[in-house]
């Protein structure tokens, strides 16, 4: 058997003779965190040996999980690793969900920031919920894509409350939107959760998700009703034939007519939502019949989005709260998003899956932050889109003046 000197020798030398250059370094005890090779560009992952003795780093492919044809993940090293380290597959440095650390967490473990009406993003309206478009929101890390279904003129478009009010198109058009960013980035898992506002058949949704692709990257669970602790990993969800999005219903779904288009309420609960209390009870309202001995076995949604109720005639209308965006959507502090989470996961001993916002951009990042804690992770990358927030409509005279349209229509569809 070599020793450990021994084993260096070979391990240098077998890649001189290949033309090769390895970095190596050695350490007392067990495997550090991989780093880059300057000179190559690959990653350095630690190798163990079969006997214990050190640990030995050698250049390995920097894409260690690479998308083959079939669109399977396959984990390789570089083919002069020497035989006799006998060594394990190097872990991989690929992140899901932009997180390496979910790759191996189940769909179940993790906490996930949801756009509330997500296509509804029309400046200078009462009716918008968002400042930036769907593939903005993806980029940033938004994960949950929720918003409200109508149908108009025999096609479903998503239209918040009525199509006068704010009608985003087509649900196909945003749908192929949503595709075409899960085909480019192929390590990202999204849940879509369609709103049956108009309580349509389900099979009138089957056209606008297969046209779009959208049904053949939908992830049908292989037993029906499944519970937290029988949700797949990551890692899992996007080597089945990059089954990568889970798409829900809140009313009419019918998984025995259409598979791929699971029955909210079978799988997750709601906190209340069209929320104008800042206190953000992480009580139990959708469904109203759920038992509580049921709770910790299903996915959970925070709904944490703050409206300001006007009354006109008689009549209440709820309109998203802007000017508090910065304490609503903050990391901490009374009413705050951070706040609804550690009161959540107090009084379910567990962080809420979803975290549902409204205007998700303000201020910069911070529901990320919430939901990185919540995930026990670094929070990475940037955010957000390049568009500038829109100032609170009710700051200003004359963004009154230009919101007045909205509001005519807003009363007319409530008389």
């Amino acid at each position: 058997m070599l020793d450990p000197c021994q084993l260096l020798l070979v391990v240098c030398l077998a890649p001189a003779a290949l033309g090769q250059t390895a970095v190596i370094s050695v350490t007392a005890s067990g495997p550090s965190s991989s780093f880059t090779n300057p000179q190559t560009g690959t990653i350095a992952s630690p190798v163990s040996t079969a006997t214990g003795g050190p640990d030995i780093r050698v250049d390995l492919p920097t894409s260690l999980l690479g998308e083959t044809p079939s669109g399977i993940l396959t984990t390789t090293r570089s083919s002069w690793v020497p035989a006799v380290t006998s060594a394990p597959e190097p872990a991989s440095t690929q992140p899901c969900n932009l997180y390496v650390e979910f790759c191996n967490r189940r769909y179940s473990d993790i906490t996930y920031v949801g756009a509330h009406n997500s296509p509804f993003v029309k400046e200078y309206s009462l009716a918008a919920n968002q400042n930036l478009d769907v593939k903005a929101q993806l980029n940033d890390g938004i994960r949950m894509l929720q918003g409200q279904a109508h149908k108009l003129n025999g096609t479903i478009h998503y239209c918040h409350t009525s199509c006068d009010l704010l009608n985003a198109g087509p649900v196909e058009v945003y749908l192929k939107t949503v595709v075409g960013w899960l085909r480019d980035n192929p390590f990202e898992v999204v849940t879509v959760l369609i709103g049956n506002g108009g309580f349509l058949n389900v099979r009138d949704y089957s056209e606008p998700l297969e046209k779009s692709g959208l049904a053949e990257l939908a992830y049908i669970p292989k037993e029906r009703n499944i519970k937290i602790d029988q949700w797949p990993t990551l890692s899992e969800m996007i080597q089945t034939a990059g089954k990568r999005a889970v798409v829900f219903m809140d009313y009419k779904a019918d998984e025995g007519t259409i598979p791929y288009i699971l029955d909210e309420f079978k799988y997750m609960w709601e906190t209340p939502f069209s929320q104008t209390d800042e206190n953000f009870p992480c009580t139990i309202d959708r469904p109203s019949d759920q038992p509580k001995n049921d709770t910790q076995g299903k996915l959970y949604m925070a709904n944490h989005n703050l409206n300001t109720e006007f009354s006109i005639a008689g009549k209440r209308i709820l309109i998203p709260n802007t000017v508090d965006l910065e304490e609503t959507n903050g990391v901490s502090g009374f009413g705050s998003l951070g706040l609804m989470a550690n009161t959540c996961r107090a009084d379910w001993d567990r962080y809420p899956n979803f975290l549902l916002v409204d205007f998700y951009d303000v201020p910069d990042g911070a529901v990320f932050e919430v939901a990185a804690r919540a995930n026990n992770v670094s929070q990475g990358g940037g955010c957000c889109g390049k568009k500038k927030s829109i100032a609170s409509p009710l700051m200003k005279a004359t963004d009154l003046l230009l919101l007045l349209p909205t509001l005519a229509i807003l009363i007319s569809t409530f008389f």
